[in-house]
C-alpha cells in the first residue's frame, strides 16, 4: 500500500501541496502565492487558471522534494478558500470571468434586492446563513447578470460553476476531457443554495437567485473517492478522495470531531468552528450554521461558525500598503518593542464586519491616536485586533451553545505567535491550546482522503495522532480584561455607518 497522503491546500493568498505520512507528520511541502486583484474598492478577484497552474506546480515540487513517485501517494485531499466562485466553459476550461473572492462586496445590490422581501434572514432557517455578499450564490448571480447569455448557456449544461474545490477537482480528474464536477457538503453549505436538512440544492433558492441547476456540481460527502487524477497531472491514477472547506478542514485536522469541540484558525481571516453533532443549531447571536463534515454514507455533522474577514490580511496591509514592515514575520518583533497598544485600537472592517455584527456598512478605523503612538503600537494593535474579534465571536458562541467552551484549540499562521496566543487566553479567560502541527487545514484534508481509501481506520485513530504543543492559561485580572474589552467595543461602534 502507498505510504503517503498528499493534501492540496488552496488558500486566499497561496496554494500549498503538503505530503503527510501515516503518523500525520509532514514529509515535504511546496507553496506558491497568487496575485490579488482589486479592480475597484470592495472588489477582490483571482485568476482561477493561475491557481490551477500553481496547484499543479506545487504537487510536482512536493513529490520531487520527498523523492516520491505517484505510486507512493494513496490519495489526494483538497481543502480550499470557501465561497470564492468560478464560472467556466465546460468545453475549454476557460473561466468566463476572474474568480470572485469571498471578500468581494460588489454583490450588495443583489443582497439588498432579495432582502427587501423578508430581510437578511429570509433564507436563514433553510441555509443557516444570512443574506450577505460573503456567500457564493450572490457572486454567481452577479456573473450571470453581467455576462448576457451565460444563464441560457448554463441551463444547457455548457458552463460549469463552483467553488475552488470544484474547479481543482475538475482539472485534476481531466478537465474538458473527463473532469468530475463535484463539491462536498461543507463547501455547498456556504453557498446560500443548499438545504441544510437534505444536503442538496434547494429548488426554491435556485429560483430566488435565478441560477440553473444544470451548471452546479453534484453535492457529495467530504470523504469518498470522487475520481482519479488524469494522466497529464503530477499524480496520474491517484484517487481524489477528500474535500473540505478550509475551516472545516482545520477543525477535522484538530480532531475536533464531536459536539462541543471547537477550534479557531488565524489566517487571512479568522474562523471559529463549534461542533453541534447531528443537530442543526440556529444562532440567535450572529453566528452561522454550517456543515462541519460528512464521512461517506454517515449522517452529516453540523457546526456553529463565527467568521471574521480580516486578521492576518491586516498584517499584509501593513506590509504592502503602508510599508511599515518588509515581511509579515517582522510584525511580531515590531510589536514587541512596546508594552501595550498605547491606547490605539484598529478595527479592520475593510469590507464590512462579519460575525457577530454583520455590518456591511462598517469600514476600517484606527482610534485612540495620540502623539505618543508609534509604529510598534500600530503593529501591536494589528495583532490584538485578531484576539479582540475572536472574543466577540466566542461570546456569541457561548451564548448559543448548550455548554460554554472550556478550551480553544488554535491553528493557522498567527497561532505560532506566543504573545498573541497569551493575549487571546487573557482576553477570553479560557485556556488556548496549540497543537504540535499547526498546519491543521492541510492535515484535515489528508485525514478525510485517508479515511476514504483505508489509509487510516477511523476517527479514533486520527484523534490519537493529535498532540498538544503548548497550553496558554489566562492570567489577566478580570477588571483589566473588562476594561480592554469595553475600549475595543467602543472602537467597533466607531466603524459603523461609514460605507
Amino acid at each position: 500500500m502507498a505510504d503517503y497522503i498528499l493534501a492540496l491546500d488552496q488558500g486566499t493568498t497561496s496554494t500549498r501541496a503538503i505530503i503527510f505520512d501515516h503518523d500525520g507528520q509532514i514529509v515535504a511541502s511546496a507553496q506558491r502565492e497568487h496575485e490579488q486583484h482589486f479592480p475597484q474598492p470592495g472588489w477582490v478577484e483571482h485568476d482561477a487558471l493561475e491557481i490551477w497552474r500553481n496547484a499543479r506546480t506545487c504537487m510536482g515540487t512536493a513529490l520531487a522534494e520527498a523523492q516520491l513517485a505517484p505510486s507512493d501517494i494513496a490519495a489526494v485531499g483538497i481543502t480550499n478558500q470557501r465561497e470564492t466562485t468560478v464560472l467556466w466553459d465546460r468545453a475549454t476550461g476557460r473561466p468566463v470571468h476572474p474568480a470572485l473572492v469571498w471578500q468581494d462586496t460588489r454583490t450588495q445590490g443583489i443582497v439588498n434586492r432579495l432582502a427587501a422581501d423578508g430581510g437578511v434572514d429570509r433564507f436563514r432557517e433553510r441555509t443557516g446563513l444570512p443574506l450577505n455578499t460573503y456567500f457564493s450564490a450572490t457572486k454567481l448571480a452577479w456573473l450571470f447578470d453581467e455576462h448576457p447569455g451565460t444563464r441560457e448557456r448554463a441551463a444547457r449544461g455548457e458552463l460549469c460553476a463552483g467553488t475552488i474545490d470544484t474547479w481543482l477537482t475538475w482539472w485534476l480528474t481531466g478537465g474538458p476531457r473527463s473532469g468530475v464536477h463535484v463539491t462536498d457538503v461543507t463547501n455547498a453549505s456556504r453557498s446560500l443554495l443548499l438545504d441544510l436538512g437534505s444536503c442538496d440544492w434547494s429548488d426554491e433558492l435556485l429560483e430566488a437567485f435565478d441560477i440553473p441547476r444544470a451548471c452546479l456540481p453534484e453535492v457529495r460527502s467530504s470523504s469518498e473517492v470522487y475520481g482519479h487524477c488524469a494522466e497529464r497531472t503530477p499524480l496520474p491514477g491517484v484517487p481524489v478522495a477528500g474535500i473540505l472547506g478550509d475551516q472545516q478542514a482545520a477543525t477535522f485536522g484538530q480532531a475536533a470531531f464531536g459536539e462541543g469541540q471547537a477550534k479557531n484558525t488565524y489566517g487571512t481571516g479568522s474562523f471559529l468552528i463549534y461542533g453541534t453533532g447531528e443537530q442543526i443549531v440556529h444562532s440567535e447571536h450572529g453566528l452561522l450554521t454550517t456543515v462541519a463534515y460528512q464521512l461517506g454514507d454517515e449522517a452529516p455533522r453540523y457546526a456553529l461558525e463565527g467568521s471574521i474577514a480580516v486578521t492576518g490580511s491586516l498584517v499584509q496591509w501593513l506590509r504592502d500598503n503602508l510599508g511599515l514592515i518588509r515581511t509579515s514575520d517582522e510584525v511580531e518583533s515590531l510589536a514587541a518593542t512596546v508594552d501595550d497598544n498605547g491606547g490605539c485600537y484598529i478595527v479592520p472592517a475593510f469590507s464590512g464586519l462579519y460575525a457577530p455584527w454583520w455590518r456591511p456598512d462598517a469600514r476600517g478605523v484606527i482610534v485612540g491616536l495620540t502623539g505618543y503612538v508609534r509604529a510598534g503600537h500600530i503593529a501591536r494593535a494589528s495583532l490584538e485586533a485578531a484576539a479582540y474579534q475572536s472574543c466577540d465571536v466566542l461570546d456569541a458562541c457561548n451564548s448559543d451553545a448548550p455548554e460554554p467552551l472550556r478550551e480553544l484549540r488554535v491553528d493557522g499562521g498567527m497561532a505560532v505567535n506566543d504573545a498573541l496566543m497569551q493575549f487571546q487566553a487573557d482576553l477570553l479567560g479560557t485556556p488556548v491550546v496549540r497543537p504540535k502541527i499547526v498546519e491543521t487545514t492541510a492535515l484535515g484534508a489528508a485525514f478525510a482522503a485517508g479515511l476514504a481509501v483505508g489509509f487510516w481506520r477511523d476517527r479514533e485513530e486520527l484523534a490519537s495522532l493529535w498532540r498538544e504543543d503548548r497550553r496558554f492559561e489566562p492570567n489577566m485580572a478580570a477588571d483589566e480584561r473588562d476594561r480592554l474589552r469595553a475600549c475595543w467595543l467602543r472602537a467597533v461602534e466607531r466603524s459603523f455607518d461609514l460605507a
